[in-house]
C-alpha cells in the first residue's frame, strides 16, 4: 500500500467538535463508539459492522457507511445534563479495563508522570498529544493485533517542592 492509499478509503475531516446533546449521547453508547472506531480503518456495510462485533444482522439494505472525523472532539456544552454524560465518556477507565488482560501478561508500555506546569502549558502539550493520537489512527491498518492508544491529562494532589529560595521551617 503506498502513501496516496493510506486508510481510510474516503476523506475524512481532521476534527468535528461535538456539542449537540444526540451526539454526545450517541458517543456514550460503548457499541457505537466501537463502531466509530472500527470505521476509521474503512467504510463498511451493517453486516461488516455486525460481524466485527458479534451481532446479529437483521435483513437490511446493505449501504456503506463512514465516518466524518478521525477526531470527535467533546466541545463546549452549555446544559448541565450534557455536562454529565460527558463526564461518564471516561476514556481512561476505558482503557484500564481494557488493558489488564496486557499488563497481567507484561505487554503493556506505559508511563505516568506528574509535573508542575502553568494551564497555558498543559493546553501546548495537549495539542501536542492530540496530534500524535492522530497520527496514531492514521498509521495504515494490517497485522493481526488491535492496539490501544490513551493518553489522560488532569490535575492531581501529587506532592510537589516548595518554590526554589522559599525558606522551609523545621
Amino acid at each position: 500500500m503506498t502513501d496516496d492509499q493510506a486508510i481510510p478509503d474516503y476523506d475524512l475531516d481532521e476534527l468535528v467538535v461535538i456539542t449537540a446533546p444526540e451526539q454526545l449521547r450517541a458517543l456514550a453508547d460503548p457499541l457505537r463508539t466501537t463502531l466509530l472506531e472500527l470505521l476509521l480503518e474503512r467504510a463498511a456495510t451493517v453486516t461488516e459492522m455486525a460481524q466485527a462485533v458479534d451481532r446479529p444482522v437483521r435483513a437490511i439494505e446493505e449501504r456503506y457507511y463512514g465516518r466524518v472525523a478521525r477526531t470527535l472532539y467533546i466541545g463546549v456544552l452549555n446544559r448541565p445534563e450534557d455536562r454529565l454524560v460527558a463526564a461518564s465518556i471516561n476514556s481512561l477507565a476505558q482503557a484500564v479495563a481494557e488493558s489488564a488482560a496486557a499488563h497481567a501478561n507484561d505487554e503493556l508500555r506505559c508511563t505516568l508522570v506528574h509535573a508542575r506546569i502553568p494551564i497555558e502549558h498543559v493546553r501546548a502539550f495537549w495539542s501536542q498529544v492530540q496530534a500524535l493520537a492522530r497520527g496514531f489512527a492514521q498509521i495504515p491498518r494490517g497485522g493481526d493485533q488491535v492496539y490501544g492508544f490513551v493518553a489522560g491529562l488532569y490535575p492531581t494532589d501529587a506532592p510537589t517542592l516548595p518554590d526554589a529560595g522559599h525558606e522551609v521551617h523545621a
